[in-house]
């Protein structure tokens, strides 16, 4: 079961344009060995921080108007087909 939920969330899905692990994570790993994590340093700095939320901030801006831009497909879709 770890297989094919490992599968799942490494999948790009339709609708967000990433991955569960990409919107997540903010990549995406080929193997199940690239979740290991590797020791961190302690001293990181701030701006590291800042660095990576604004990155996830993207991500997640991208992710949302990605799927907006599907609804308005949708939508599209169902008044022709009306």
């Amino acid at each position: 079961m770890l297989f094919i939920d490992f599968a799942y969330n490494k999948s790009v899905h339709s609708t967000t344009d990433y991955s569960p692990f990409e919107i997540v994570y903010d990549f995406n790993p080929l193997t199940s060995l690239d979740l290991i994590h590797l020791p961190v340093d302690k001293k990181v700095s701030s701006f590291d921080d800042i660095i990576k939320v604004k990155m996830v901030k993207t991500l997640y801006d991208n992710a949302r108007q990605y799927i907006e831009k599907k609804n308005m497909h949708l939508k599209l879709v169902e008044v022709i087909n009306i």
